[in-house]
């Protein structure tokens, strides 16, 4: 096998060359028309919204950062100014059924000028009636319409009076009433004055009196029917008199609005109703109330609820609901506390940011509609009905007896654009069968872009773009050239740039400050890695804590000797600025068994699935490698020494095969020497994650306890792409103080940690005496012969000569 010899310096980072980008400082720069590396998610999200079509919303996928919430609202905003106006929305109270509003639904501005003549209307409606109801005419009317009642109820009494006295009777009044008794000179006759009369003429008046009751009775139940004649009469009265006034009020408006069928027809019903509540006025203590400044309850059902104004809108309404919950997204209906009651009125009813958006286009954020209770129910029911109808939901129906409403429905024409990672979006793929119908359009933002001539010359754009929009000052071609690189990192990959503009941002306003407490009119290199520098430190605690841990002995990792079945794995931890990565130890053991790797992590549930699926492929590997021509009498266990928290992903299973092999063939293990990357059942070396960070926390270690130029990181050869190494340790493998391996397979592995030969790279198949196939070989023949496997003797039997399968 040939030796594989350490990686240049130069494919540890690639370097972005300052003088390539054309500019001297990014003031030099226009801003971007438009975002970068974004074309494809920009054009969905136009085809989307431009579909008037039921169904084509638009869900903008991404991850945060990536620029996702200031290119919709460009490209909204670009949109909605093409496009008209949206109408005003009102409610009226509904004169034929109170609980159910009216909509009116008019030209943007109208809806403002009809409020307002509403609230002109009825401040003066009150002391307009109030006047022409206390007018002297009015009043003779009225007094001599009940002064001819009265005087007509006294004739009918007296002359009744008059003739029962012929009777020797008189009419008495009393608290119950009148009362027909006998009479001595027009005087009711006292008890002893009746026992004195002879028994003939008791009986006479006893008669008399019954006769003249019940003409009585016929005369009472007559006055009834003359005051209901008093009463219309009165009405009339008050009719005549308050005709002309509210039609005087009703008139202006009706001109002002002249050629609005729907206005019209409400004002129409306004000068009606106001006219039919006459009766009621006719009492003057009941028409005191009713004229009265502080009857809200007889005010409000003549007032508009503006519920949308769009009279300052130009083009389309753009809406964006920071907080979706149910009621600020459906709209809600307040209620009143009158008397002991609670009320309502269609006053009292509020728009939703669906009412507000309608001809326009809603913005919403995913994951906080999804938290709210009922929220992405009563926004699918609005979709899906294009009808937005302002009720509470079924769950939450208020049983207490509150008044409730009924508002008449506002046609639902919008565009909702949801926004949310792509878990959110898979979520709701996955479990609403109603998602994929409604939002038909998914606009998937990328995270990263190609890194060539032209794509780092875009990336300046933005960061031009950021800088002046941000308010910072230029930075130098050097700055730049660096913030390519940081985006390179960010990306994980030397040939792609990470598009998350937030911690570009965030990154540019550090160095941005470091520049102005250094007086410096620019952002240059030095400023820049300053502020990586002091981000670095700000977040280093826990890796700080970890290192010393290590030097000082308590958490056990060597970087020097070699060990049988012991290998320097490399694992990332997430958190400080963006996660750090460090060496663990770790351990393998075998036995003569039946064939079981145990996976300590999995047995103590600190494994996660995909760590337990990497320790499963070594199995795979050992029986496909050598169960062929050894019977496989072994058992083994695997362990992350000192690890106390959860262990995830599949980085480490080429450490761990590492660590197996070297158990089996008695091989000692480097430990000068750190791995990472995952492997297949057939051995190959796969890519894995965090690489840079991975390598970074080994050679922080090995910096600490001094460089030698033996230690080193085995990495996946797929990973080489991927390397942007900090200078530090560009510049310690440029000097042979460090060195960088990549490996294609666990074979090209093995031999760098143990120095030892493969024994699979002869072209006739032999095995070489010594190598580490041969040792391999020999120590699962020898497990064999000391715990032969059940069902008797593998295939050879064991042997001596010994040739690859």
């Amino acid at each position: 096998m040939t030796r594989l010899s350490p990686l240049a310096a130069e494919r540890l980072r690639r370097r972005c060359e300052a003088s390539g980008l054309g500019f001297g400082d990014s003031s030099e720069l226009a801003d971007l028309p438009q975002g970068i590396g974004q074309q494809r998610a920009e054009e969905a999200l136009a085809f989307g919204l431009r579909l008037s079509q039921p169904g084509y919303n638009v869900f903008v996928l991404g991850e945060p950062g990536t620029g996702r919430h200031a290119t919709v609202w460009r490209v909204v905003r670009a949109l909605a100014a093409r496009q008209p106006a949206p109408g005003d929305l009102c409610y009226v109270h509904n004169f034929e059924d109170g609980r159910r509003p009216r909509l009116l639904m008019l030209a943007a501005g109208v809806g403002v000028r009809l409020r307002s003549a509403m609230q002109r209307f009825v401040r003066m409606l009150g002391p307009a009636l109030r006047a022409a109801l206390e007018s002297q005419g009015h009043r003779e009317r009225t007094d001599a319409l009940r002064e001819q009642n009265k005087r007509r109820e006294e004739r009918a009494v007296q002359t009744l009076a008059e003739s029962a006295a012929a009777d020797g009777l008189g009419l008495m009044r009393t608290s119950d009433g009148l009362v027909i008794a006998p009479a001595h000179d027009g005087e009711p006759m006292s008890p002893a004055q009746y026992e004195a009369l002879q028994e003939g003429e008791r009986a006479r008046l006893q008669q008399a009196v019954e006769r003249w009751t019940a003409r009585l009775e016929e005369v009472v139940q007559g006055f009834p029917a003359a005051r209901q004649e008093m009463i219309e009469a009165l009405d009339r009265a008050v009719q005549a008199a308050v005709e002309p006034v509210v039609r005087q009020l009703i008139t202006g408006i009706r001109n002002e609005f002249e050629g609005l069928g729907e206005i019209q027809a409400f004002l129409a019903a306004v000068e009606a109703d106001v006219i039919a509540s006459r009766a009621g006025w006719v009492d003057e203590e009941l028409q005191e109330a009713v004229i009265g400044d502080d009857d809200e309850g007889w005010e409000a059902r003549y007032l508009v609820n503006l519920l949308v104004d769009n009279a300052e809108c130009t083009g389309a309404p753009v809406v964006e609901e920071d907080n979706p919950g149910y009621g600020n997204l459906i709209g809600r209906i307040e209620h009143q506390l009158r008397m002991g009651q609670v009320v309502t009125h269609h006053g009292l009813v509020r728009a939703g940011a669906l009412h507000r958006a309608r001809g326009g286009f809603l913005l919403l954020d995913a994951a906080r509609l999804l938290r709210q209770p009922y929220a992405w129910d009563g926004l699918k029911r609005a979709l899906r009905s294009c009808e937005l109808r302002i009720e509470p939901p079924a769950e939450a129906q208020d049983w207490s007896g509150a008044q409730s409403l009924e508002p008449a429905p506002v046609p639902a024409d919008l565009k909702v654009v949801l926004i949310g990672d792509r878990e959110a979006h898979l979520s709701l793929l996955e479990i609403d069968p109603d998602f994929e119908e409604l939002f038909k359009v998914a606009a998937d933002f990328e995270d990263e872009m190609p890194r060539d001539d032209g794509g780092e010359r875009r990336f300046a754009g933005l960061v031009a773009t950021l800088a002046r929009h941000s308010g910072l000052r230029p930075f130098e071609a050097t700055a730049v050239a660096g913030l390519v690189e940081d985006a390179a990192r960010r990306a994980e990959d030397s040939g792609r740039l990470s598009l998350h503009t937030r911690p570009l941002a965030d990154l540019m306003r550090e160095a941005d400050l470091l520049a102005a407490d250094a007086g410096s009119e620019r952002v240059g290199a030095d400023h820049l890695a300053a502020a990586q520098a002091a981000r670095r430190r700000r977040g280093d605690r826990l890796e700080r804590h970890l290192r010393q841990a290590m030097l000082e002995g308590s958490l056990l990792v060597d970087t020097e000797s070699a060990v049988c079945g012991q290998v320097n794995g490399l694992v990332v931890v997430d958190g400080g600025a963006g996660g750090f990565g460090h060496p663990a130890r770790i351990t393998a053991t075998v036995w003569a068994g039946d064939g079981e790797v145990v996976d300590v992590e999995r047995e103590t549930d600190l494994g996660g699935p995909l760590h337990s699926k990497g320790v499963f492929i070594l199995s795979a590997f050992l029986a496909a490698r050598y169960g062929r021509r050894h019977p496989l009498s072994l058992s083994a266990s695997l362990v992350f020494e000192q690890s106390y928290h959860p262990v995830e992903g599949d980085s480490a299973s080429l450490a761990e095969l590492c660590a197996l092999l070297s158990a089996l063939a008695g091989a000692p293990i480097r430990q000068s020497l750190a791995l990472t990357g995952s492997v297949n059942q057939h051995g190959v070396v796969q890519a894995i994650g965090g690489v840079n960070e991975k390598i970074e926390g080994f050679f922080d270690l090995c910096a600490a306890r001094g460089l030698d130029g033996g230690q080193g990181v085995l990495i996946p050869a797929a990973n080489v792409r991927h390397l942007m190494l900090e200078a530090r340790v560009v510049e310690a493998v440029r000097a042979e103080r460090f060195r960088v391996f990549a490996v294609d397979d666990v074979d090209q592995a093995m031999a760098l940690l143990t120095g030892l030969p493969s024994g699979r790279d002869d072209p006739r198949g032999v095995v070489p005496r010594g190598s580490l196939e041969d040792r391999i070989g020999r120590t699962l023949d020898a497990m064999s012969a000391a715990h032969p496997p059940r069902g008797g003797e593998g295939r050879d039997g064991g042997g001596r000569g010994r040739r690859r399968p």
